[in-house]
């Protein structure tokens, strides 16, 4: 079934009135909405300003940041890899970074990189803003860091280490030894003919950039875990300051720091919603990407990263929908999918061959789907589609 001029144009305005009514409300600031069904591009919708200093308006170009989104995109990279033979999940870290073994972690596997299971959620205690952009000194100082389990043992949600060990893995498998952001756009973004999923943001480009504003609740430090706090330290804190700085959008900061259109970040997570392929373009085999959104193992083990809350990771490194926050947006549990940082999110569902990603530049951090300004956005991203 393709759908007709007319089809997504009505698909197109009733996602427009939910993206309207969120900015009218001021839950919203800056929106872009992008869907695929079925491998094809039906709903790409925006609204809002991107800058309300200046008065610059969102367009279908304008590029946000997507925070721990990116995530699913360094994922993938590995399931690439790993489908063309390169590299085995279940083999140690070591045999492709024999240096990551330092101080305990030489029986560190992939699969626990991916599965949040590696046990080193901490950052170096040294890092700065500015060791955070350079990539040689990050790597090293995660070699060297100590792991607070036995790695396999334990659940500790890799908040931003994530990015640089799957990275690194990369470019020590890849025969190029190219960097992930490389990797990303020459073999995932280029082979699928998507323009914008930047892990290092080129020059030339930052005019295009949604600024952010921070509206989320702040929580006083001694509410927060220890191992939140040591995960995301002050000086690489997830805040507009921080991410705004041009050193840190031009840095491959690999979990956390991808800046996306929705349409180009659609098209990404299209490729997982349609089996691995997408318009001839197959970078995963069938049954890889249907066993992605399988449960990892103690599912239901909670996270002291995470305020000790169960975190609904897959074995491919993705979390699974649900019906709660942040999740609450992708609904099925076998959905693929990955919050990021102030709401942000995308994801893939199999079972409806859907594919969405919403992108917005005001930070918000919602207690229950009630609260959650992206719902009813998604909601009628299922209503135009008749998905409902």
């Amino acid at each position: 079934m393709s759908y007709s001029k007319e089809d997504k144009a009505r698909a197109n305005r009733i996602v427009q009135q939910a993206i309207d009514k969120a900015i009218a409300d001021g839950r919203e600031i800056g929106l872009q909405v992008a869907a695929y069904h079925r491998g094809e591009l039906v709903i790409d919708a925006w609204g809002g300003l991107a800058d309300e200093a200046t008065g610059r308006r969102v367009d279908g170009d304008t590029l946000f940041n997507v925070f721990s989104v990116t995530k699913a995109v360094a994922a993938t990279a590995i399931h690439v890899l790993a489908d063309r033979g390169l590299l085995d999940y279940d083999q140690p870290v070591t045999r492709y970074w024999p240096e990551y073994g330092r101080r305990g972690k030489e029986k560190t596997t992939v699969r626990h990189v991916l599965t949040h299971r590696a046990c080193v959620p901490q950052m170096p205690t040294d890092v700065t803003t500015e060791r955070m952009c350079d990539w040689d000194w990050m790597t090293n100082a995660i070699a060297n860091l100590e792991p607070l389990a036995e790695p396999g043992t334990k659940t500790l949600y890799l908040s931003m280490t994530f990015g640089w060990i799957l990275g690194e893995i990369v470019r020590r498998v890849d025969p190029k030894h190219r960097s992930l952001g490389r990797y990303v756009a020459e073999e995932i973004a280029a082979p699928l003919h998507i323009d914008d999923l930047w892990i290092g943001l080129p020059k030339g480009l930052e005019g295009r950039v949604a600024k952010l504003t921070d509206a989320m609740t702040p929580i006083p430090a001694e509410y927060l875990p220890p191992l939140f706090l040591a995960s995301m330290p002050a000086p690489t804190a997830l805040v507009p300051a921080i991410f705004e700085r041009p050193d840190v959008r031009r840095a491959e900061v690999a979990g956390v720091g991808g800046i996306f259109t929705a349409r180009s970040e659609a098209r990404f997570w299209a490729l997982l919603a349609n089996g691995g392929e997408l318009d001839g373009a197959r970078l995963l085999s069938r049954e890889r990407a249907a066993m992605l959104n399988t449960p990892r193992e103690r599912s239901d083990e909670p996270d002291p990263v995470m305020f000790n809350i169960p975190l609904p990771i897959s074995v491919g490194g993705f979390w699974l929908g649900g019906d709660y926050p942040p999740v609450g947006s992708a609904r099925s549990p076998r959905a693929l999918c990955h919050p990021g940082q102030g709401g942000s999110i995308g994801w893939a569902d199999p079972d409806q061959n859907l594919a969405v990603a919403i992108c917005h530049n005001k930070m918000f951090n919602a207690s229950s789907l009630a609260e959650d300004p992206i719902l009813p956005i998604a909601n009628a991203v299922r209503e135009a589609l008749g998905l409902a």
